[in-house]
């Protein structure tokens, strides 16, 4: 944890959210440790709905998987949170959009239309047409799975106060500017091989219990 502290502080982020896949004790921890690092802490999950993946943001209570969609969006903001689709046009990596209306995809507080780990370019370019056609905020992420490629994508956002309450605010208002640059090759293809490797492994243990 301390490791993706201290490289959100090199690289000069002023917040940072960690997204565990259905979990959140570990978001939760570097939310609080990150003002150590002078660095406003977010805690939030990555949530597995029954359409794919939901960012929540800004939630405390972990949101429990296999919700629809709509619901994941719905207990997100319960809790006064803000519901953001990761990489939704990336089939392969469970992105919602092949499983969901488009009038449903637009109902997310924002999209993000830039993650660092896609290898084409094509799921970012597609989410960022969406975006623009239906109005919906856009955000951007490094998605890094290793303490090395925090900060590789980042989403600029208007505010006056560093302040994790109206960072949120700003990102539904929409006043978000995303950058970055692409996850090298080789690392995206070793994360994408052990992440390969973890489904195969629980689902053989699903299959055994």
């Amino acid at each position: 944890m301390e490791l993706l502290l201290e490289q959100a502080k090199a690289v000069g982020l002023d917040a940072l959210v960690v997204t565990d896949h259905d979990e959140i004790d570990a978001s939760l921890e570097a939310a609080n440790l990150a003002p150590e690092y002078g660095l406003v802490g977010i805690p939030g999950m990555e949530i597995t709905s029954r359409a794919g993946h939901v960012l929540g943001l800004g939630i405390e209570e972990r949101v429990p998987p296999g919700l629809p969609f709509v619901e994941t969006l719905d207990q997100i903001r319960e809790q006064g949170g803000v519901a953001i689709v990761p990489h939704p046009f990336q089939k392969s990596r469970s992105g919602v959009a092949v499983n969901v209306t488009r009038k449903q995809l637009a109902q997310a507080d924002a999209i993000e239309v830039y993650n660092s780990r896609l290898l084409t370019g094509r799921g970012n370019r597609r989410a960022k047409e969406f975006a623009r056609e239906h109005d919906v905020p856009m955000t951007a992420g490094s998605d890094a799975h290793i303490s090395e490629m925090v900060g590789q994508a980042v989403t600029n956002i208007d505010v006056t106060t560093r302040d994790s309450r109206a960072i949120l605010g700003a990102i539904v208002d929409g006043r978000t500017e995303v950058q970055g640059k692409r996850t090298p090759w080789r690392i995206s293809f070793r994360q994408a091989a052990g992440g390969a490797k973890r489904r195969v492994i629980s689902r053989v243990g699903q299959y055994f219990e």
